[in-house]
């Protein structure tokens, strides 16, 4: 099957050539190399870029011209001779939204979680090269040793989700919910509110929970996390992403009314006093521009496609869209559930292309298309290039680290108390 990569730059020669194209994309710009993009603050071309970055996001320094004008195959001969070199003291993550030109040469690959567990398997690498975005790299290394470097390909990978979130802002909400709380516990021992964040978060927020007796919790496990949550809270500040936490929230029988959204632009939220009070889960107003993409026409339209289709979609996609699907789930929970059904079967699947186009490729005994007719990928994600590849994994073959992620003690410590309460914590 043709690659993401592949359709899109096909489609983009077709259009200029006055010809229709059989992909379309939601923008041209994803037909040009990401070092296009390096020098400007933004996420790039893709699902997020009509997100609004922080002026303090990374930004890539310019990729070597050697880099940028070497072809696929110059650049395939040099990251696998680099890669030979390396051996044991090299290991490369790839995430499940990762571009296939860049995933074949990961070591290991899935979901945010699941990388950062396999960062922590591997104990004779001396680097870590993560094929992800920031909050994955900045978790990845406060999860290995302190003599390991992790390195991310292109410091322009972030994620617009993570950024909608920012420690000031989730320490102003803090105060203002203790003003209006107060911290004495309940007669059953419960504080009045307990902070629980996403993986997809910065290093920051994670220390933020881990200090204030919160929890990190994942799209696998965020049902446990809340069971946890409640166990010693009487309602949750569940940040970044709505969705999940309101979806979540929902499947346990939580209503819907007592799940206040938290705008941080305004006084308590936007809320008033009576609604938070009478809360079990306060929502932060951040979201996956991926999975906002999704919507209930889409479904129909399968569903009117496809007899019998089997509509399967990320709980990071809005409440309608999860409640129109025949079932939700993590990023690993779609794809187990894909290799365990009986050949023959349709799938349409609410996820970021790349893995959805994998999973067709995977699975020939079903037919397995993605929601979205618009090729959109993960802007962040596509913003790691075999090029980026090669650069960092040949300075290691001289001896020097590039674009190395570091979490400062004062934050890893307190994020590790809430990384391992996650850890702990079985779905």
């Amino acid at each position: 099957m043709t690659s993401v990569n592949t359709a899109i730059k096909l489609s983009s020669r077709a259009e200029a050539e006055g010809i229709q194209p059989g992909t379309r994309s939601c923008s041209p710009d994803l037909a040009r190399e990401p070092w296009t993009f390096d020098a400007a603050v933004g996420y790039g071309p893709g699902a997020s870029m009509g997100d609004s970055a922080p002026a303090a996001t990374p930004r890539q320094p310019v990729l070597p011209e050697e880099y940028r004008t070497a072809s696929e195959a110059e650049l395939d001969r040099r990251i696998r001779a680099a890669q030979e070199t390396l051996g044991d003291r090299l290991v490369i993550l790839g995430h499940f939204y990762q571009r296939d030109e860049v995933v074949q040469y990961a070591d290991f690959v899935g979901d945010s979680f699941q990388l950062a567990r396999a960062a922590t398997e591997r104990a004779e690498a001396e680097a870590i090269v993560f094929c992800g975005v920031h909050f994955m790299a900045e978790t990845a290394d406060m999860l290995s040793r302190p003599d390991q470097a992790v390195i991310l390909p292109n410091l322009a990978a972030g994620c617009s989700m993570a950024d909608m979130a920012d420690i000031d802002s989730v320490t102003d909400c803090w105060e203002q919910l203790e003003e209006l709380f107060g911290t004495e516990p309940d007669e059953h021992g419960r504080v009045p509110v307990i902070p629980v964040t996403y993986m997809n978060s910065s290093a920051a927020l994670k220390g933020f929970c881990g200090d204030n007796g919160g929890i990190v919790c994942t799209s696998s496990n965020a049902a446990a996390v809340l069971d946890w949550a409640f166990e010693r809270g009487q309602r949750v500040l569940f940040f970044p992403d709505q969705h999940l936490g309101r979806n979540t929230a929902k499947a346990m029988g939580i209503p819907v009314e007592q799940m206040p959204m938290w705008n941080p632009n305004k006084d308590l939220g936007g809320n008033t006093e009576l609604s938070l009070q009478d809360s079990r889960v306060i929502l932060w107003h951040g979201f996956c521009s991926v999975h906002k993409r999704f919507s209930v026409a889409q479904i129909e339209k399968a569903r009117a496609d496809f007899p019998g289709v089997r509509v399967i979609v990320h709980p990071e996609c809005p409440m309608p869209v999860v409640d129109a699907a025949d079932e939700s789930g993590s990023t690993d929970y779609i794809r187990k559930a894909i290799a365990a059904a009986a050949p023959g079967g349709t799938f349409a699947v609410g996820t970021e292309i790349n893995m959805v186009n994998r999973l067709a490729a995977e699975h020939p005994e079903h037919t397995i298309f993605c929601l979205d007719p618009v090729v959109c990928p993960c802007s962040t994600m596509y913003r790691i290039h075999p090029g980026y590849l090669a650069w960092v994994l040949e300075a290691l073959v001289r001896g020097e680290v590039v674009n190395r992620i570091t979490v400062d003690g004062a934050v890893a410590g307190p994020a590790r108390i809430a990384l391992n309460r996650m850890l702990a914590v079985r779905p």
